[in-house]
This record gives C-alpha cells, sequence and structure tokens, in this order.
C-alpha cells in the first residue's frame, strides 16, 4: 500500500532529474490535491505539529508537506507539480530572504502569487517571538539542553545579541536539534498565537 511518503521519494528523486512516472502514479493513486513547498526538515516538523494539534491528519486530506533541501530548489519543484506540471495547488512557507525564490518559482510555474506565506525573519524567529524568550528557555530546560544552551551563550560570537538572536542560533548548532524544536515549539504554543504565516497556511489547506 503506498503511502505519502512514497510520493515524496518519487518527487525528490525526480527533482534530481530522475523519472517523473511513478511521482504522476501516486499523485492519482492518493488523490493527492496541495502540495506544501518547505525549505528544510525543521518546516517539516512545525507543520505536522500544528496539523495534529489541530486534529487533522494531512495526508488523508490529499496533501502533501514536501521538505526541498533548500530555498533554490523551490522553482524546480513548483515547475514539475504546479499548474504546469502535475496541476495540483501549491503553497508554502518561507523565510522573508527567500521571498525572490518562491516569487520567480511560483511565477514559473503560473501559480498564484499569493500561495505561499512569508516568516518575518524564519519560523523559529516566528515561534520564539510568540511564545516569548523565557517560556522558551524553559522548553529548552525541560528537553535536556539548559547546559548546553549556557556554553553556547558564553561563546564571544554570541555577545551583543538579542536573548531572541541567540536562541534562534542555538537551535541550529547541532544536527537534529532544529528539527526537534520545531515541533517542540509548536506543540507548547497557546491555539490564539500560532504566527500568522504558520497559521495562515495551515488554514488554507
Amino acid at each position: 500500500m503506498s503511502d505519502m511518503g512514497s510520493f515524496r521519494d518519487a518527487v525528490t528523486a525526480w527533482a534530481a532529474g530522475g523519472p517523473g512516472g511513478r511521482a504522476r502514479e501516486l499523485a492519482s493513486e492518493l488523490s493527492v490535491r496541495v502540495v506544501v513547498l518547505l525549505e528544510g526538515p525543521s518546516d517539516v516538523a512545525a507543520v505536522d505539529a500544528l496539523a495534529e494539534s489541530r486534529g487533522r491528519n494531512l495526508a488523508d486530506e490529499g496533501v502533501c508537506v514536501l521538505s526541498m533541501g533548500g530555498a533554490m530548489s523551490v522553482g524546480r519543484y513548483a515547475g514539475l507539480l504546479g499548474p504546469t506540471g502535475l496541476g495540483l495547488r501549491l503553497t508554502g512557507l518561507c523565510d522573508e530572504a527567500e521571498r525572490g525564490f518562491y516569487a520567480r518559482g511560483w511565477e514559473r510555474a503560473s501559480a498564484p502569487q499569493e500561495g505561499f506565506f512569508v516568516c518575518a525573519a524564519d519560523l523559529e524567529d516566528e515561534l520564539i517571538r510568540a511564545l516569548g524568550v523565557t517560556r522558551v528557555e524553559e522548553l529548552v530546560e525541560a528537553e535536556g539542553d539548559l547546559r548546553p544552551l549556557q556554553t553556547f551563550l558564553r561563546q564571544p560570537a554570541q555577545q551583543g545579541r538579542s536573548p531572541q538572536q541567540q536562541l534562534r542560533r542555538f537551535f541550529g548548532t547541532k544536527k537534529g536539534r532544529k528539527i526537534r524544536y520545531g515541533r517542540v515549539l509548536v506543540e507548547a504554543l497557546l491555539p490564539d498565537r500560532v504566527p500568522a504565516p504558520l497559521d495562515g497556511l495551515l488554514t488554507g489547506l
């Protein structure tokens, strides 16, 4: 029995230059209707966590949440999957610095420009602001990362940065940490404190 993971794998192979037949077959078999294009796995973890908190199974709804491995790949994925490719509806979430990549990718795929959502800096920044530095530090301690954070904060490069900037940088300093906290931070959000780009993305699916 094929699942959405199989479709993701097929699309990734297709985007890397392989044949697209399997992706086409699975899109039909699984009734895929929307693809959420995200830069990396930490964004996927956050979107999945928010969907679960709202009692939604995106795969069952025909929604594929896809990590592209970098924003510069968005044109390739959008072209293969959007209106000029498989004909799926595109949406996504990007950092402000990546807005241009997404806009050009959407234009290349003849997709509506309002179809993606932009974070002020990045998703981690949005989540830290929504929760507040104190609450995020509590979560870091609960996850057993307080000592590594304290060590990190003593580094000369961190002096003069705001606590929010320091936390954003900390999450990216160890492989897998950013992905884990993508879920942890979202699960800690109050329903009325979900950052607007993330809320808009999920509400529109």
